[in-house]
C-alpha cells in the first residue's frame, strides 16, 4: 500500500508540473544517448499511450457543452486541416524541396497533414486560453484526419507513402482504437473515478510524453557532431514553421479575439507528427528522422517561452 501511495504521489506531482518535466526530458535524451536509443523501440507504444490517456481526459458530456460556437470550430478546423496543408504543400514544391531534399520534404508533408497535439487543450489551460474552443476543434480535427491526411499525403507524396485508403485506414484504427480504449476504461471505472484521478492520469501522460521525447533524441548528438550546420538549420526551420503558423493563424482569426486566435494558432503550429509516423510504421529517411527529432523542441519549449504573451492575451476574451 505504501508503494501504491508513493506512486500515486509521484504521478500527481508529474501531472501538476507536466510541461516542465516533458520539456526537460528532451535534454535528458540529448545528455544520455544510450537511454534515447533504448527508448526508441517503444515510440509506437508511447504514442498509443498518450493518445489513449488524452481521450480518457475528454469528458463526452462536458465536450457537448463546448459547442457554443460551431461556426468558429468549423472555420478553425477547415483552416488547420485543409487550407494550411494545401498552402504549405505548394510552398514546399515552389522551393523544389521534393527534388533538393526529398527526405526532409517527406517529413514536412507528414507534419503539415497531421492534426494538432492532443495536449493542446492542456496547454491552452496552462496558458489561460480558451480550452473549450481548443478541445472541440481538436476533436473534430482528429475525426477527419484519416480523410484529410490520406488525401494530402497522396497528393504531395504520391505512392511513396501508401495508398490513400491504406494510410487512412491505419490512422482510423489508431485514433479509433485509442478512443475506444478510453471509452471502455471510462465505462468500467466510472466518470467520478476518472475525474478523481485526473492528476494521476496527467502524470501518466507526462511519463509517456517524456519517453517519447527521449526516444526522439536518438542520434541527434551524433548528427550534430557530423554536421552541426545542418542540425542548426533544421532546428531554425522547425521553430520558424511552428511560430509562423501560430502567428499567421492568429492574424487570420484576429477578429474573434486575440486569445481565441492564439488558441487556434497553437493547434495549427504544433502538429502531432508522431501519430503520422505510427501510421507509416516509422519507415523514413535519415534526415526525416532528424527533422522529426528537432521538431520536438518547439513543441515542448514554446509553451514556456510564450506563456507571458498568452497570459496578456487571455484578458481579451
Amino acid at each position: 500500500m505504501k508503494f501504491i501511495g508513493a506512486l500515486a504521489a509521484v504521478l500527481s506531482f508529474a501531472g501538476r508540473h507536466g510541461t516542465l518535466l516533458a520539456a526537460t526530458s528532451i535534454f535528458v535524451g540529448l545528455a544520455i544517448p544510450d537511454l534515447a536509443a533504448a527508448c526508441k523501440p517503444f515510440l509506437g507504444e508511447a504514442i498509443v499511450a498518450m493518445l489513449t490517456l488524452a481521450f480518457l481526459r475528454v469528458d463526452p458530456v462536458d465536450l457537448r457543452r463546448h459547442w457554443s460556437r460551431p461556426g468558429l470550430i468549423a472555420a478553425a478546423t477547415a483552416w488547420t486541416m485543409l487550407i494550411v496543408p494545401a498552402v504549405l504543400g505548394l510552398v514546399f514544391l515552389l522551393f523544389r524541396l521534393d527534388q533538393r531534399m526529398a527526405g526532409l520534404y517527406f517529413m514536412l508533408v507528414l507534419q503539415m497533414s497531421a492534426p494538432g497535439l492532443m495536449s493542446s487543450p492542456a496547454l491552452a489551460a496552462l496558458l489561460g486560453l480558451d480550452v473549450a474552443l481548443t478541445l472541440a476543434t481538436l476533436i473534430v480535427s482528429m475525426a477527419i484526419t484519416p480523410l484529410t491526411a490520406s488525401f494530402f499525403t497522396h497528393v504531395y507524396l504520391g505512392t511513396a507513402l501508401a495508398s490513400p485508403f491504406a494510410f487512412g485506414l491505419k490512422l482510423f484504427l489508431i485514433i479509433g482504437g485509442c478512443a475506444l480504449a478510453a471509452a471502455v476504461i471510462r465505462r468500467l471505472t466510472g466518470q467520478s473515478f476518472v475525474e478523481a484521478q485526473r492528476e494521476r492520469i496527467d502524470g501518466l501522460s507526462v511519463l509517456a510524453m517524456s519517453m517519447f521525447a527521449i526516444a526522439a533524441m536518438d542520434g541527434v548528438v551524433d548528427h550534430f557532431r557530423a554536421d552541426p550546420l545542418l542540425v542548426i538549420a533544421l532546428t531554425v526551420l522547425a521553430f520558424a514553421l511552428a511560430l509562423g503558423m501560430l502567428a499567421l493563424t492568429a492574424l487570420v482569426f484576429l477578429r474573434v479575439g486575440r486569445a481565441r486566435a492564439f488558441a487556434i494558432g497553437l493547434i495549427a503550429g504544433n502538429r502531432n507528427v508522431g501519430l503520422m509516423l505510427a501510421a507509416t510504421g516509422f519507415a523514413m529517411p535519415d534526415i526525416a528522422w532528424l527533422y522529426f527529432a528537432l521538431a520536438q523542441f518547439p513543441i515542448y519549449l514554446l509553451p514556456h517561452l510564450l506563456k507571458p504573451l498568452a497570459k496578456r492575451l487571455s484578458n481579451d476574451r
